[in-house]
């Protein structure tokens, strides 16, 4: 994890206004800021996010943008790719210890001795993993995009897939690709309870199971659709079905419920009896520490250069792969 910031700082209620929400656009105003959320962010959050989406959403955003400063409300493999697309931009994150377990799963000194092993092969990375992955990819890929980027590389090409197993295995079935798969995980997605999944589908008998592919297969062949956080909003939209069990990050039920009210949004639940379903990094950005973020101008992201020119390359032919 690349940074030279400090830490976000403590803080007291007193260092609060009383509206956060309009302290926090009058700031963005000042700093000509825009604020990224990921749909697993707190509902707060996402409704005074400018742009919210799943991470080719985020990507194609952070690409574009007009704005000086980038809020990105994620977390950090997020902000980084935000960085790497905007080395001139003021790029921050409400919580700098905002990680991720999948990216954590991929080391990279680890992973330069598994390619070093492979040398034939090209990497396909999901762009949930460090700059220092990315920047020893050949492409990068979203959930959104990962059947669609393998299938566009020629068959005889080996391929290293990287660093969710889970994906990866996916996108072996949906290709008939093989692929060799790093064995990474994210902790959210591995703790969904199939048991407790078919006890709730004998509940709710009427109700579309949809999952991400980030799930372990035994879940995945309980489902009736299986797609990325944006396909699943896209399909419970379009469906006729009015109930649906959600077998991903339950943040995102929050903009399933805003864009279809009249639709039932039933979370599917962890292994034990805990909110493992959440995830804890995601939930560590909150709406004050965004506030005092923006003004502080702080936790801000940056990058070595040489590991942010090499991992651009990947993102960039992501984006082209996937126009």
């Amino acid at each position: 994890m690349f940074t030279t910031a400090r830490p976000a700082r403590e803080f007291h209620v007193a260092d609060l206004p009383n509206d956060l929400f309009e302290s926090i656009e009058t700031l963005k105003r000042e700093l000509n800021a825009v604020i990224i959320a990921h749909y697993y962010q707190d509902p707060d959050i996402q409704d005074i996010a400018d742009y919210i989406g799943d991470s080719l959403g985020l990507s194609r955003q952070a690409a574009e943008t007009n704005a000086d400063v980038i809020v990105f409300a994620g977390v950090h493999f997020m902000a980084e790719t935000a960085k790497i697309l905007n080395p001139d931009k003021l790029v921050i994150l409400p919580d700098l210890e905002a990680g991720c377990s999948l990216a954590d799963s991929c080391p990279p000194e680890a992973f330069a001795e598994f390619k070093a092993a492979n040398p034939d092969h090209l990497v396909v990375s999901y762009i949930n993993c460090s700059a220092a992955i990315k920047a020893m990819s050949d492409i990068i890929c979203t959930s959104s995009n990962a059947v669609d980027i393998v299938n566009q590389i020629p068959r005889e090409q080996p391929i290293i897939f990287a660093p969710d197993r889970n994906l990866g295995r996916y996108v072996m079935e949906q290709t008939g690709r093989e692929l060799l798969l790093w064995e990474g995980s994210c902790i959210v997605h591995e703790n969904f309870s199939e048991k407790k999944l078919v006890q709730l589908q004998i509940e709710h008998p009427e109700a579309d199971i949809i999952a991400h592919p980030e799930c372990e297969p035994p879940l995945l062949r309980h489902a009736d659709f299986i797609g990325s956080t944006t396909a699943l909003l896209k399909y419970a939209r379009s469906s006729e079905k009015n109930s649906f069990i959600v077998a991903t990050e339950p943040g995102i039920i929050h903009q399933m419920e805003k864009s279809m009210p009249g639709k039932t949004f039933i979370a599917a639940p962890p292994t034990g009896n805990c909110a493992c379903n959440e995830c804890p990094h995601m939930r560590l950005n909150t709406l004050e520490k965004l506030y005092l973020a923006m003004k502080n101008r702080e936790p801000e992201i940056n990058l070595p250069e040489d590991i942010r020119i090499a991992a651009l390359k990947p993102i960039q032919r992501m984006l082209e792969m996937s126009r």
